[in-house]
C-alpha cells in the first residue's frame, strides 16, 4: 500500500509540471520574444511613418465608408485623449511597463506567453519610442494615431497590439497556463484527489 501512495504522490507531482503547450529554451524565448517585438515595433512605426508623410493632422480618408477611415491625430493623453496634459505620467507608466515585459521574459519558457509578452513589448515600445522622440519634446511626445471606428477612440498599430495581447495574457491566467506552460494548480487539484482516493482505499482494504 505505501508504494501505491508514493507511486501517486510521483504521479501527481509529474502531472502538476506537465506542459500544456509548446515549450522554449531560454535563448528561444528570447529570441522567439525579441523578434515578435520587433515586428510590431516596425509595422507600428512604418505605418505612423506613412501617415506623417502622406497625411496631414486632422485630414480623414475614408477605407471602409461607415466603418473604418485613416484619420490623422496627434495624441497627448492616453485613449479617449485622457489625462492629455499629463503626457510625461505615461511615458514613465511605458518604461516601466516595457521593463516588467522584459524581466518576465527571463522566467517565460511557453511559447503562448512569449508571443503575448512579445507583442506587448512591441506595442508599448511603439508608444513609448513617440513619447520620447516626437514633437514637441523628449519623454513629452505626442503620439501618431490614426485608425478611426465609429464609436471608439483614434488609435494606432502599438495600441492594438497592446489590447489583444493584454487579452490573451487574460485568457492564459484563466486558464490557469503558467510562464513556464504547465497548470499547476488544476494539476495539484488532481493529484490531491488521487491521493485521497488511494488513502481511502488503504483504509477500506485495512478494514
Amino acid at each position: 500500500m505505501e508504494s501505491e501512495e508514493t507511486t501517486a504522490s510521483a504521479a501527481g507531482s509529474t502531472a502538476s509540471h506537465k506542459s500544456v503547450t509548446r515549450i522554449l529554451s531560454s535563448r528561444g524565448a528570447w529570441v522567439v520574444g525579441i523578434l515578435t517585438a520587433l515586428t510590431i515595433f516596425f509595422i507600428d512605426q512604418g505605418t505612423k511613418l506613412l501617415v506623417v508623410i502622406k497625411m496631414q493632422i486632422g485630414e480623414r480618408i475614408p477605407v471602409i465608408d461607415g466603418l473604418l477611415w485613416w484619420y490623422s491625430i496627434r495624441n497627448s493623453g492616453a485613449a479617449f485623449s485622457l489625462g492629455e496634459n499629463a503626457t510625461w505620467i505615461f511615458t514613465v507608466i511605458m518604461a516601466f511597463a516595457a521593463a516588467t515585459v522584459l524581466y518576465l521574459f527571463r522566467r517565460t519558457r511557453a511559447l503562448n506567453w512569449t508571443l503575448a509578452l512579445g507583442g506587448l513589448l512591441g506595442g508599448v515600445l511603439g508608444n513609448l519610442f513617440d513619447r520620447l522622440f516626437r514633437e514637441p519634446g523628449f519623454g513629452m511626445g505626442h503620439v501618431v494615431d490614426f485608425i478611426s471606428v465609429p464609436n471608439f477612440a483614434i488609435f494606432n498599430i502599438a495600441d492594438s497590439a497592446i489590447c489583444v495581447c493584454m487579452a490573451l495574457i487574460v485568457l492564459l491566467n484563466f486558464r490557469g497556463i503558467t510562464l513556464l506552460g504547465t497548470r499547476a494548480k488544476s494539476s495539484a487539484k488532481k493529484a490531491s484527489a488521487l491521493s485521497t482516493h488511494v488513502k481511502t482505499q488503504k483504509i477500506s482494504e485495512g478494514e
